[in-house]
């Protein structure tokens, strides 16, 4: 689904990401884990198109995301706020998304009205800018229009910041259906350890821009993880 090849990207002369190879399979739970700096970040701006590779590329269903926007209409993504429009409400916001991935209003309720749990009461029928809202619930919002339109490929940088524990246990029974039941390729980067396992069946470790781990995850995944950031070896 989603082939990485001889990728760079260098900021003033400095090499940030550095990736020969990665492939993700259609319908994979991906996680990117790293400290600051390490490039996950950046890994989702070149997928994105946000920013242009040094060397290499990235192809999303076979399209070469810097050459072709064929990948927009089956991707969809939450990096951060700036993915809103803070003079907008959650409810126009949603609409705008919808009209972008050709849905009416009557398809966009449809799904929204599946994350009143998630929203708890917060997000719709407040009357207020998504800009006035708190950072937990631009969130939620964010994560919410993503899923609008039915896309085939979800990119979450860091979902889980800023939600209390109730909305971030909804979230992972959210990511789970969406790779499990429904087949979506849902790639998310976190510093939360313990939640990243939880969802993704798969995680990689950048460091320094580099690949340094692969894992397929399974019950002594959390530990090695552990082991390795807290900088020993794995015996």
């Amino acid at each position: 689904m989603i082939t990485t090849s001889n990728l760079s990207k260098k900021y003033n002369g400095n090499l940030v990401l550095n990736i020969a190879s990665l492939d993700i399979p259609k319908g994979q739970s991906f996680g990117l884990v790293g400290n600051n700096g390490a490039g996950k970040t950046t890994y989702f701006s070149l997928l994105l198109d946000l920013i242009q590779p040094t060397s290499g590329y990235i192809k999303s269903n076979d399209v070469q995301v810097n050459k072709s926007e064929d990948w927009k209409p089956f991707t969809a993504a939450f990096i951060d706020e700036s993915f809103l429009i803070g003079y907008l409400t959650a409810e126009e916001y949603f609409y705008f998304i919808g009209e972008l991935r050709r849905q009416n209003k009557a398809d966009v309720d449809k799904l929204v009205a599946q994350f009143e749990d998630f929203f708890h009461g917060e997000i719709l029928g407040q009357k207020k800018y998504l800009r006035d809202l708190s950072k937990g619930n631009q969130k939620k919002a964010g994560i919410v229009a993503a899923l609008i339109g039915n896309p085939e490929v979800i990119i979450l940088d860091e979902p889980f910041a800023n939600l209390d524990p109730t909305t971030q246990i909804r979230l992972k029974g959210i990511i789970k259906d969406l790779a499990e039941k429904q087949g979506v390729t849902v790639l998310i980067s976190s510093h939360d350890l313990m939640h990243v396992t939880d969802v993704c069946e798969r995680i990689v470790v950048l460091e320094k821009g580099e690949i340094v781990k692969d894992l397929k995850t399974s019950e002594a995944t959390l530990k090695e993880l552990e082991i390795h950031f807290a900088g020993d070896e794995v015996v």
